[in-house]
């Protein structure tokens, strides 16, 4: 339990003890946050009790701040109309909670592992183009949920379904087969998955001109279905391709999975769950033989499953994919991340698994996301439009570096960053400026994604994080002797309104860890991240640290600093990017 957790539940406690003395037996009276700092930190409304007592709620709150003694943890109290207003002390709090988080340091927020198992399924690309500008929203937010589920103690397994058969597929084969010349990357000079990607387009251009290839990629299809040798060894050099390009930009972003399926092999799985559950009249078959599922019951569809000629469809493949994932790793929850065009599609696959019978069927979770799109118009894979996540990541890259370098010509300060050192700071400021940007909406939203705004040290943005990391390391570079392990002056400091929002800021981290888990909303963590980093800024601007006017100022502002620090670390963590060391 965090420091505020127990704050919270002794003044509760306390407050309990008053009201059944006046004849209330309320176990856990309602409690708010008021609405700024100056109003209070707890407000206790004492509006239900008016009935019981036949007064006026004002006058019970005035009652109960009566029998409310100052202790070690309420600093006042204050009365405003029907709320008792509760006032922390913030002393004990910055004894406290400076020394767990400096003491902690990265393991800080990290709560004790619990026996909850949660699978997370991210990313699922196809194997006929590259990864672009969508697939970087899925990346990220797959990626931070499964970093925030671990800090709150959960066994993660990060999946990821590679969707590697289908007539998509063929498409590019087909092209390549037609149009490719036995080329190869090597030859053409290209990364691997990136020429896959221009074979698709290729068939889509060509098919404009040439009607009979879409015929002639269904028969690839059925000729690949029926084992034909050839072209299955061209499915599998592509898709080698394909995977190997797609795995080296996972590497570039920072993304990695326990595990890589694959939609060639998973789709075998559900038949026999569909034979089983025809058998328990689950399912029906039509009298062209296919097989269906009523879901008008529940207020949904009727569901193919089967096709007449005993082909799966792409829900027959998630059923038995679900019940193996279960049967394999026996998890007590399983996240989809997959945009929100497939709502329907998840809420129907998870309609079907609970009339199978399943009961962890209600421990399935759809995330969607919105659309990402670019100021010049929607993306579109077959004509070529879209941004490929390398060209996104390598335009962020050269616009990072030319930063870094204007703000060294305007700096009258020596060179502190060398031709390396300003590579891989541009490198992480590039990757920060992606993932934060993609990350800083409700995942419901669509998103514009503009690439000047994403690189700006100014405002809310992952290099305004990265840019306060490193004012702060370059603070502990200058002064890295000056801390000791003496806290106990704190109780006696007189904390000035700067430091004691700060430090207020800093006790409500755990807090949104933990809602950024329960609403899968890395969104949280990134709006608490950017008000610690704005309230350090200025909290640094108006208080001088080093130069304080005392000497347990001096001390207590690198406390401070020093937790700021770790906090901003952790945060930035948990969404997938690093802190700056300098710039």
């Amino acid at each position: 339990m965090n420091i505020k957790d127990k704050i919270i539940i002794d003044i509760k406690e306390k407050i309990v003890k008053i009201l059944q003395n006046m004849g209330i037996n309320d176990d856990s009276p309602i409690y708010e946050v008021p609405p700024s700092r100056e109003m209070g930190d707890l407000a206790f409304p004492m509006f239900k009790y008016a009935s019981i007592l036949k007064k006026n709620p004002a006058v019970i709150a005035s009652d109960v701040q009566k029998a409310l003694q100052k202790n070690l943890l309420i600093e006042k109290t204050d009365v405003k109309g029907a709320y008792l207003n509760i006032f922390y002390n913030k002393n004990y709090i910055a004894k406290a909670l400076l020394k767990e988080i400096i003491e902690k340091n990265d393991k800080f927020g990290i709560q004790d592992k619990n026996n909850n198992k949660i699978i997370i399924e991210f990313s699922s690309p196809n194997t006929n183009k590259p990864l672009h500008l969508g697939h970087c929203r899925n990346n990220v937010l797959g990626d931070s949920i499964a970093r925030i589920f671990k800090s709150c103690g959960y066994d993660v397994i990060k999946l990821n379904l590679i969707n590697d058969r289908g007539i998509h597929i063929c498409k590019s084969m087909l092209a390549y087969q037609l149009f490719g010349n036995d080329t190869t990357p090597e030859k053409e000079g290209k990364k691997s998955d990136h020429l896959v990607g221009n074979f698709y387009v290729k068939y889509a251009k060509e098919s404009e001109k040439d009607k009979t290839l879409e015929e002639k990629a269904q028969n690839m299809l059925k000729s690949w279905e029926e084992g034909n040798k050839e072209i299955i060894n061209l499915w599998e050099l592509m898709n080698k391709w394909a995977i190997d390009g797609i795995k080296e930009t996972y590497k570039r972003m920072g993304i990695e999975f326990n595990q890589f399926e694959f939609e060639s092999i998973n789709y075998l799985y559900g038949k026999d769950i569909v034979e089983s559950g025809l058998k328990n009249d689950v399912f029906y078959k039509n009298d062209d033989g296919s097989i269906w599922i009523n879901n008008e019951d529940i207020g949904m569809d009727k569901k193919l499953v089967i096709r007449k000629d005993g082909t799966s469809v792409y829900i027959t493949q998630d059923l038995g994919t679900a019940v193996k994932r279960h049967d394999n790793y026996q998890f007590t929850e399983m996240i989809y991340v997959v945009g929100s065009e497939q709502i329907y599609h998840f809420k129907t696959l998870f309609a079907i698994l609970k009339k199978l019978g399943y009961d962890w069927a209600d421990k399935c979770k759809h995330l969607s996301y919105g659309m990402v799109n670019l100021p010049q118009g929607k993306m579109k894979s077959r004509e070529g439009t879209v941004v490929d996540a390398d060209n996104l990541m390598d335009l962020l890259y050269e616009m990072s570096y030319e930063v870094l370098c204007e703000r060294e010509k305007d700096s009258s300060k020596e060179i502190i960053l060398n031709d390396k050192e300003k590579e891989d700071t541009a490198n992480k400021i590039s990757i920060a400026a992606l993932k934060y940007y993609l990350l800083n909406f409700s995942t419901i939203k669509d998103i514009m994604f503009i690439p000047e705004q994403s690189i700006s040290f100014d405002g809310n943005t992952g290099p305004y994080l990265q840019y306060t990391t490193a004012r702060l390391n370059s603070l502990f570079n200058k002064n890295e002797n000056e801390l000791t392990s003496d806290y106990e002056f704190i109780l006696d400091y007189n904390l000035n309104t700067d430091e004691s929002n700060l430090l207020m800021q800093l006790l409500d981290y755990e807090a949104a860890l933990i809602k950024a888990k329960e609403l899968l909303s890395p969104l949280e963590i990134c709006n608490y991240l950017y008000n610690l980093a704005r309230l350090y800024n200025k909290f640094y601007h108006d208080n001088p640290v080093i130069k304080a006017e005392k000497e347990e100022a001096k001390v207590f502002r690198l406390f401070l600093s020093r937790a700021t620090h770790i906090i901003l670390k952790n945060g930035i963590d948990l969404l997938g990017f690093s802190p700056l060391e300098k710039m």
